[in-house]
């Protein structure tokens, strides 16, 4: 049976509250994460954030924390390309009836809500307009959309972490993420260390990046899965998709950067907020063992001068609420942040006459006419009785095709 060796893992011994209080005792009382999920305590019904508003009126109604239990927590499974990931974070969230989200990709995005895939319009488009994703980059990291798709990937990993607090604040169950918001810079860094991207469109990344972080709240547990590049290239060769295989992307240098980043930046920063496991899994290792790791950590803390967790601290109901407000009802708030316009960077420009094409080609796209539930060429119904527009943009959990 194959190793699993145990780097890093912060354990946190707490105090207990003073009493009257209602904060600390909301989540960080819960001191510890269980697969023994018939012991979870009953919860109200999941509050359906899709579809339905979490304003101010419904805040003193319906307590936030009443959902909450030992799993409601936010888990990201990390790691390099082919290292297994996927088939980790599925078992994590099994094991822990959490709610698994697949690494978030651009299908998310071209695919829409009636399930119309917008990239059979790019021979229509114009050049710059067309759809570029990770396979696209994968064939030819020298695009210069590939400024653009990166870009994209960066919002779409945003936009889904937003779902992801969003989920676990308004239904009590915990999330798993495959990757997340937070460690995609590595990639950046890879492609600029290739020159796959300027130095101009590596600055605008991190400008957006910086404006957005801050209003996310940072995972209770990360857990990176430790592959050398050797075996990486290994593994990418054994699964044999053909871009991968393929790629003039994927070399030693790509793939070295990205661990380098990985190691001495992304989990030294984020161990600074977050209980951190790493794990070497050059072999597949014994997930009982990971189950059980997990299960150790001590999740109760109550120092207010100490960084760790401080995301998951609240004082009152009140600021729950106001948490999940922000996330169920005010995403694009935060996503706006990241469009504003590029003038000064031409990889991620669009000249007005190709723009005005691009939106009357998908504006008359199935399913792009209207808002999502008013396309009656969609089979849209009751459209006479529908007086407002969809809550929330949610995306869907949909794994990336990799055909």
């Amino acid at each position: 049976m194959a190793s699993i060796v145990r780097i890093s893992v912060n354990r946190f011994v707490g105090n207990n509250c003073v009493k009257g209080t209602i904060s600390k005792i909301n989540i960080q009382s819960i001191r510890t994460i269980t697969s023994n999920l018939d012991k979870l305590p009953p919860k109200p019904k999941p509050w359906n954030y899709q579809e339905k508003s979490f304003n101010i009126l419904y805040h003193p109604f319906d307590r936030t924390t009443s959902r909450f239990d030992e799993n409601t927590k936010l888990i990201v499974v990390d790691g390099p390309v082919a290292s297994g990931k996927t088939k980790f974070a599925k078992e994590i969230a099994k094991s822990f009836g959490m709610q698994y989200f697949p690494e978030a990709n651009l299908d998310m995005n071209y695919i829409n809500n009636y399930g119309y895939d917008l990239r059979k319009l790019d021979p229509l488009l114009p050049v710059d307009c067309r759809s570029f994703d990770i396979m696209d980059f994968l064939k030819n990291p020298q695009h210069k959309l590939v400024a653009k798709m990166q870009i994209q990937q960066y919002i779409v990993r945003l936009s889904q972490y937003i779902d992801a607090l969003a989920h676990l604040l308004s239904t009590g169950q915990g999330v798993v993420l495959d990757r997340c918001v937070y460690s995609d810079f590595v990639f950046a860094e890879a492609m600029f260390s290739q020159n796959f991207i300027s130095k101009k469109v590596k600055s605008k990344y991190y400008e957006f990046r910086d404006n957005t972080l801050p209003e996310l709240m940072r995972p209770h547990l990360v857990i990176y899965l430790d592959v050398p590049v050797p075996k990486v290239l290994e593994n990418i060769k054994k699964r044999n998709i053909t871009y991968e295989v393929n790629s003039p992307a994927i070399n030693e240098k790509y793939l070295g950067t990205m661990e380098r980043f990985y190691k001495e930046n992304y989990l030294k920063e984020i161990s600074n907020h977050a209980d951190l496991l790493v794990y070497d899994w050059t072999v597949e290792g014994d997930m009982e063992v990971v189950i059980e790791d997990i299960e150790a950590i001590d999740f109760n803390r109550f120092d207010d001068q100490d960084p760790q967790l401080k995301d998951w601290v609240y004082f009152h109901e009140e600021d729950w609420a106001v948490r999940r407000h922000y996330y169920c009802s005010k995403k694009d708030k935060i996503l706006a942040y990241c469009f504003i316009p590029c003038y000064d960077i031409p990889e991620l420009t669009v000249d007005a006459e190709d723009a005005e094409e691009y939106f009357s080609i998908i504006n008359a796209a199935p399913g792009e006419k209207y808002l999502k539930g008013y396309n009656a060429d969609m089979g849209d119904t009751s459209l006479l009785f529908k007086t407002s527009e969809p809550v929330r943009n949610t995306l869907p959990l949909r794994e990336r095709r990799t055909v």
